[in-house]
Protein backbone atom coordinates (compact mmCIF):
# COMPACT_ATOMS: atom_id res chain seq x y z
CA UNK A 1 0.00 0.00 0.00
CA UNK A 2 1.21 3.55 -0.80
CA UNK A 3 1.16 6.35 1.59
CA UNK A 4 -0.52 9.73 0.68
CA UNK A 5 0.47 12.59 2.83
CA UNK A 6 -2.63 14.52 4.14
CA UNK A 7 -2.43 18.43 4.68
CA UNK A 8 -5.74 18.25 6.99
CA UNK A 9 -8.66 15.96 7.03
CA UNK A 10 -9.84 14.86 3.72
CA UNK A 11 -12.73 12.12 2.44
CA UNK A 12 -10.02 9.48 3.58
CA UNK A 13 -13.02 7.08 2.64
CA UNK A 14 -11.50 7.59 -0.89
CA UNK A 15 -7.94 6.76 -0.23
CA UNK A 16 -8.68 3.72 2.01
CA UNK A 17 -10.75 2.63 -1.29
CA UNK A 18 -8.26 3.15 -3.17
CA UNK A 19 -5.92 0.65 -1.44
CA UNK A 20 -3.57 3.62 -0.21
CA UNK A 21 -2.70 4.42 3.33
CA UNK A 22 -3.46 7.89 4.77
CA UNK A 23 -1.17 9.86 6.71
CA UNK A 24 -1.84 13.05 7.98
CA UNK A 25 1.17 15.23 8.11
CA UNK A 26 0.18 17.63 11.28
CA UNK A 27 0.16 14.30 13.11
CA UNK A 28 3.64 13.48 12.46
CA UNK A 29 4.93 16.53 12.53
CA UNK A 30 3.97 17.65 15.80
CA UNK A 31 4.90 14.35 17.76
CA UNK A 32 8.03 14.53 16.46
CA UNK A 33 10.69 15.14 18.84
CA UNK A 34 12.19 17.76 16.50
CA UNK A 35 9.53 19.45 15.56
CA UNK A 36 10.87 22.56 15.96
CA UNK A 37 13.82 21.38 13.70
CA UNK A 38 11.51 20.91 11.04
CA UNK A 39 10.68 24.26 11.17
CA UNK A 40 13.97 25.51 11.02
CA UNK A 41 14.49 23.05 7.77
CA UNK A 42 11.87 24.93 5.82
CA UNK A 43 13.44 28.60 7.00
CA UNK A 44 16.81 27.16 6.01
CA UNK A 45 14.88 26.02 2.72
CA UNK A 46 14.03 29.80 2.23
CA UNK A 47 10.75 30.06 4.07
CA UNK A 48 10.79 33.29 5.42
CA UNK A 49 9.77 33.73 9.34
CA UNK A 50 6.14 35.28 8.81
CA UNK A 51 4.57 31.88 7.58
CA UNK A 52 2.61 29.46 10.03
CA UNK A 53 4.91 26.85 12.02
CA UNK A 54 2.67 24.49 10.48
CA UNK A 55 3.01 24.78 7.01
CA UNK A 56 6.98 25.11 7.48
CA UNK A 57 6.58 21.97 9.75
CA UNK A 58 4.71 19.82 7.01
CA UNK A 59 7.17 20.96 4.24
CA UNK A 60 9.69 19.36 5.86
CA UNK A 61 8.50 16.45 7.54
CA UNK A 62 7.25 15.52 3.94
CA UNK A 63 10.69 15.67 2.73
CA UNK A 64 11.66 13.88 5.61
CA UNK A 65 9.73 10.46 4.84
CA UNK A 66 10.64 9.13 1.49
CA UNK A 67 7.82 6.43 1.21
CA UNK A 68 5.15 9.80 0.91
CA UNK A 69 5.54 10.46 -2.65
CA UNK A 70 2.04 11.95 -2.94
CA UNK A 71 -0.24 14.68 -1.26
CA UNK A 72 -3.50 15.51 -1.15
CA UNK A 73 -3.61 19.04 -0.58
CA UNK A 74 -6.52 21.32 0.31
CA UNK A 75 -7.06 24.05 -1.89
CA UNK A 76 -9.55 25.55 -0.23
CA UNK A 77 -11.61 25.00 3.39
CA UNK A 78 -7.92 24.95 5.25
CA UNK A 79 -4.91 27.16 5.02
CA UNK A 80 -4.16 29.80 2.08
CA UNK A 81 -0.84 29.69 2.57
CA UNK A 82 -1.38 25.86 1.07
CA UNK A 83 -1.24 26.78 -2.37
CA UNK A 84 2.49 27.74 -2.14
CA UNK A 85 3.71 24.69 -0.08
CA UNK A 86 1.61 22.54 -2.82
CA UNK A 87 4.27 24.24 -5.41
CA UNK A 88 7.21 23.89 -3.27
CA UNK A 89 6.39 20.05 -3.18
CA UNK A 90 5.81 19.88 -6.56
CA UNK A 91 9.61 21.55 -7.06
CA UNK A 92 10.79 18.77 -4.88
CA UNK A 93 9.35 15.79 -6.92
CA UNK A 94 5.94 14.67 -5.38
CA UNK A 95 2.48 14.38 -6.73
CA UNK A 96 0.50 16.74 -5.76
CA UNK A 97 -3.73 15.96 -5.91
CA UNK A 98 -5.82 19.08 -5.07
CA UNK A 99 -8.99 19.01 -3.28
CA UNK A 100 -11.36 21.80 -2.42
CA UNK A 101 -13.88 22.15 0.40
CA UNK A 102 -16.72 24.70 -1.43
CA UNK A 103 -17.08 27.54 0.78
CA UNK A 104 -20.78 27.45 0.88
CA UNK A 105 -20.93 24.00 1.53
CA UNK A 106 -22.59 23.32 -1.82
CA UNK A 107 -23.55 19.19 -2.08
CA UNK A 108 -23.25 19.66 -5.68
CA UNK A 109 -19.71 21.21 -5.70
CA UNK A 110 -18.66 18.59 -3.28
CA UNK A 111 -19.80 15.76 -4.90
CA UNK A 112 -17.63 16.63 -7.72
CA UNK A 113 -14.47 17.33 -5.80
CA UNK A 114 -14.81 13.99 -4.46
CA UNK A 115 -15.85 12.19 -7.53
CA UNK A 116 -12.54 13.92 -9.16
CA UNK A 117 -10.60 12.54 -5.69
CA UNK A 118 -12.11 9.05 -6.43
CA UNK A 119 -11.33 9.34 -10.31
CA UNK A 120 -7.79 10.39 -9.75
CA UNK A 121 -6.55 7.37 -7.42
CA UNK A 122 -8.72 4.90 -9.03
CA UNK A 123 -11.78 3.93 -6.67
CA UNK A 124 -15.56 3.71 -7.25
CA UNK A 125 -18.55 5.21 -5.15
CA UNK A 126 -18.88 1.91 -4.10
CA UNK A 127 -15.70 1.00 -2.46
CA UNK A 128 -15.84 4.40 -0.62
CA UNK A 129 -19.66 3.47 1.21
CA UNK A 130 -18.16 0.27 1.89
CA UNK A 131 -15.22 2.40 3.85
CA UNK A 132 -17.33 4.78 5.18
CA UNK A 133 -19.44 1.77 6.86
CA UNK A 134 -15.67 0.48 7.91
CA UNK A 135 -14.76 3.90 8.96
CA UNK A 136 -17.63 4.70 11.35
CA UNK A 137 -17.33 1.94 13.41
CA UNK A 138 -14.12 2.92 14.49
CA UNK A 139 -15.42 6.46 14.54
CA UNK A 140 -18.09 5.33 16.82
CA UNK A 141 -15.11 4.50 19.15
CA UNK A 142 -14.15 8.34 19.43
CA UNK A 143 -17.30 8.96 20.13
CA UNK A 144 -17.34 7.21 23.01
CA UNK A 145 -14.09 8.90 24.23
CA UNK A 146 -15.57 11.94 23.74
CA UNK A 147 -18.62 11.40 25.84
CA UNK A 148 -16.44 9.81 28.49
CA UNK A 149 -14.98 13.26 28.83
CA UNK A 150 -17.54 15.44 29.45
CA UNK A 151 -20.67 13.03 30.68
CA UNK A 152 -18.50 10.57 32.89
CA UNK A 153 -15.82 12.96 33.56
CA UNK A 154 -13.28 10.29 32.99
CA UNK A 155 -10.81 11.14 30.21
CA UNK A 156 -8.53 14.19 30.30
CA UNK A 157 -8.53 16.71 28.01
CA UNK A 158 -5.33 15.62 26.34
CA UNK A 159 -6.86 12.31 25.81
CA UNK A 160 -9.51 13.65 24.43
CA UNK A 161 -7.84 15.36 21.69
CA UNK A 162 -4.89 12.45 20.97
CA UNK A 163 -7.78 10.23 19.80
CA UNK A 164 -10.10 12.53 18.14
CA UNK A 165 -6.89 14.38 16.10
CA UNK A 166 -5.84 11.12 15.13
CA UNK A 167 -9.21 10.26 13.56
CA UNK A 168 -8.16 12.22 9.98
CA UNK A 169 -5.95 9.20 9.17
CA UNK A 170 -6.52 6.97 11.62
CA UNK A 171 -2.96 6.10 12.19
CA UNK A 172 -3.10 4.27 8.91
CA UNK A 173 -4.83 1.28 10.42
CA UNK A 174 -8.12 1.74 11.25
CA UNK A 175 -8.47 -1.99 12.96
CA UNK A 176 -5.30 -1.52 14.77
CA UNK A 177 -6.75 2.27 15.85
CA UNK A 178 -9.81 0.56 16.80
CA UNK A 179 -8.36 -1.54 19.08
CA UNK A 180 -6.31 0.98 20.98
CA UNK A 181 -9.10 2.63 21.25
CA UNK A 182 -11.00 -0.22 22.99
CA UNK A 183 -8.34 -0.73 25.10
CA UNK A 184 -8.18 2.54 26.34
CA UNK A 185 -12.32 2.79 26.84
CA UNK A 186 -11.82 0.13 28.93
CA UNK A 187 -9.34 1.85 30.94
CA UNK A 188 -11.03 4.76 31.61
CA UNK A 189 -14.21 3.00 32.57
CA UNK A 190 -12.36 1.57 35.22
CA UNK A 191 -11.15 4.69 36.45
CA UNK A 192 -12.62 7.72 39.13
CA UNK A 193 -14.33 10.44 38.29
CA UNK A 194 -13.24 13.80 37.88
CA UNK A 195 -14.26 15.74 40.87
CA UNK A 196 -17.12 17.46 38.87
CA UNK A 197 -20.25 15.49 38.33
CA UNK A 198 -22.71 16.42 35.89
CA UNK A 199 -25.89 14.06 36.34
CA UNK A 200 -29.41 14.46 34.49
CA UNK A 201 -28.56 17.76 32.29
CA UNK A 202 -27.58 20.05 35.57
CA UNK A 203 -24.76 20.11 37.33
CA UNK A 204 -23.66 20.72 40.87
CA UNK A 205 -21.26 23.65 42.36
CA UNK A 206 -18.33 22.92 40.11
CA UNK A 207 -15.11 22.18 41.71
CA UNK A 208 -13.14 22.76 38.60
CA UNK A 209 -13.23 24.76 35.81
CA UNK A 210 -14.83 23.54 32.34
CA UNK A 211 -13.22 24.68 29.18
CA UNK A 212 -13.65 24.15 25.74
CA UNK A 213 -10.88 24.60 22.95
CA UNK A 214 -11.77 26.05 19.82
CA UNK A 215 -9.78 26.60 16.70
CA UNK A 216 -7.41 24.35 15.20
CA UNK A 217 -5.35 22.22 17.09
CA UNK A 218 -2.33 23.59 19.22
CA UNK A 219 1.05 23.87 18.31
CA UNK A 220 2.09 23.19 21.62
CA UNK A 221 -0.01 20.14 23.20
CA UNK A 222 1.26 20.53 26.59
CA UNK A 223 -1.02 23.72 26.88
CA UNK A 224 -3.50 20.58 28.01
CA UNK A 225 -1.88 19.46 31.78
CA UNK A 226 -1.17 22.87 32.19
CA UNK A 227 -4.58 23.99 32.63
CA UNK A 228 -5.15 21.15 34.41
CA UNK A 229 -2.51 21.49 36.89
CA UNK A 230 -4.47 24.90 37.68
CA UNK A 231 -7.67 23.41 38.55
CA UNK A 232 -9.54 23.07 35.10
CA UNK A 233 -9.74 20.66 32.21
CA UNK A 234 -11.17 20.89 28.30
CA UNK A 235 -14.05 19.20 28.14
CA UNK A 236 -14.77 20.14 24.50
CA UNK A 237 -12.09 20.02 21.44
CA UNK A 238 -13.98 21.98 18.60
CA UNK A 239 -11.87 21.10 15.27
CA UNK A 240 -10.55 17.42 16.93
CA UNK A 241 -14.33 16.59 17.02
CA UNK A 242 -14.87 17.39 14.25
CA UNK A 243 -11.86 15.21 12.56
CA UNK A 244 -14.13 12.25 13.78
CA UNK A 245 -16.82 12.69 11.93
CA UNK A 246 -19.62 13.27 14.88
CA UNK A 247 -22.82 13.19 12.38
CA UNK A 248 -25.99 10.91 11.85
CA UNK A 249 -25.88 10.36 8.54
CA UNK A 250 -25.50 7.13 6.01
CA UNK A 251 -24.27 9.89 2.65
CA UNK A 252 -20.57 10.43 2.84
CA UNK A 253 -21.10 13.57 0.84
CA UNK A 254 -23.14 14.87 3.68
CA UNK A 255 -21.19 13.87 6.02
CA UNK A 256 -18.36 15.95 4.85
CA UNK A 257 -21.02 18.77 4.14
CA UNK A 258 -22.02 18.82 8.00
CA UNK A 259 -18.42 18.77 8.38
CA UNK A 260 -18.06 22.55 9.70
CA UNK A 261 -13.92 23.43 9.80
CA UNK A 262 -13.74 24.12 6.29
CA UNK A 263 -16.73 26.17 5.71
CA UNK A 264 -18.00 29.53 6.86
CA UNK A 265 -17.54 30.15 10.36
CA UNK A 266 -20.97 30.53 11.41
CA UNK A 267 -21.37 26.86 11.03
CA UNK A 268 -18.66 26.52 13.93
CA UNK A 269 -20.16 28.95 15.46
CA UNK A 270 -23.49 27.31 15.57
CA UNK A 271 -21.50 23.66 16.29
CA UNK A 272 -19.78 25.90 19.57
CA UNK A 273 -22.85 26.96 20.84
CA UNK A 274 -24.78 24.07 21.19
CA UNK A 275 -22.03 21.47 22.09
CA UNK A 276 -21.00 24.48 24.72
CA UNK A 277 -24.50 24.33 26.67
CA UNK A 278 -24.58 20.53 26.40
CA UNK A 279 -21.25 20.77 28.47
CA UNK A 280 -21.77 22.97 30.75
CA UNK A 281 -18.66 25.22 29.74
CA UNK A 282 -17.29 28.04 32.21
CA UNK A 283 -15.48 29.52 29.51
CA UNK A 284 -13.70 28.98 25.94
CA UNK A 285 -10.03 28.97 24.89
CA UNK A 286 -10.13 30.58 21.22
CA UNK A 287 -6.67 29.17 19.74
CA UNK A 288 -4.92 30.94 17.07
CA UNK A 289 -2.19 30.28 15.34
CA UNK A 290 0.29 33.21 13.73
CA UNK A 291 0.14 34.61 10.86
CA UNK A 292 -3.00 32.98 10.19
CA UNK A 293 -6.18 34.42 8.54
CA UNK A 294 -8.20 32.44 11.23
CA UNK A 295 -7.11 34.81 13.40
CA UNK A 296 -9.68 37.43 11.81
CA UNK A 297 -12.62 35.51 12.80
CA UNK A 298 -11.95 35.69 16.47
CA UNK A 299 -13.59 39.15 16.30
CA UNK A 300 -16.52 37.49 14.83
CA UNK A 301 -16.71 34.49 17.53
CA UNK A 302 -16.46 37.02 19.91
CA UNK A 303 -19.18 38.86 18.67
CA UNK A 304 -21.60 35.91 18.78
CA UNK A 305 -20.74 33.31 21.37
CA UNK A 306 -21.87 34.54 24.69
CA UNK A 307 -19.22 32.86 27.22
CA UNK A 308 -15.51 34.19 28.84
CA UNK A 309 -13.52 33.48 25.51
CA UNK A 310 -9.43 33.62 25.95
CA UNK A 311 -7.52 34.31 22.64
CA UNK A 312 -4.30 32.50 23.17
CA UNK A 313 -1.71 32.48 19.77
CA UNK A 314 0.51 30.18 19.39
CA UNK A 315 3.64 30.30 16.67
CA UNK A 316 6.38 27.50 16.68
CA UNK A 317 6.12 24.03 18.83
CA UNK A 318 8.98 25.21 21.69
CA UNK A 319 6.55 25.07 24.43
CA UNK A 320 3.93 26.98 26.31
CA UNK A 321 5.62 30.44 27.03
CA UNK A 322 5.57 32.15 30.11
CA UNK A 323 3.38 34.92 28.70
CA UNK A 324 0.84 32.87 27.93
CA UNK A 325 1.28 30.73 31.50
CA UNK A 326 0.40 33.82 32.67
CA UNK A 327 -3.16 34.57 30.66
CA UNK A 328 -4.20 31.39 30.94
CA UNK A 329 -3.71 31.31 34.95
CA UNK A 330 -5.55 34.56 35.12
CA UNK A 331 -8.23 33.63 32.95
CA UNK A 332 -8.50 30.53 34.83
CA UNK A 333 -8.67 32.91 38.23
CA UNK A 334 -11.59 34.96 36.97
CA UNK A 335 -13.75 32.30 35.97
CA UNK A 336 -12.89 30.58 39.19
Amino acid sequence: MAKIGLTTTVPVEVIYAAGETPVDLNNIFITNPEAMRRVEDAELAGFPRSVCGWIKGLYSTALQNPDIQSIVAVTQGDCSNTHALMETWEVEGLRIIPFAFPYDGDPDMLRLQMDKLINTLGATWEEVNQQKKRLDRVRALAWEIDRLTWEENRVSGFENHLYLVSCSDFNGDPEGYAQEMEKFIQTARGRESFAEKVRSGSRKKPQEVRLGFIGVPPIFPELYDFIEEHGARVVFNEVQRQFSMPFDTNDVVEQYRLYTYPYQVFQRIEDIAREAERRHLDGIIHYTQSFCYRQIEDLIIRKKLDYPILTLEGENPTGLDARSKMRVESFLEMLK
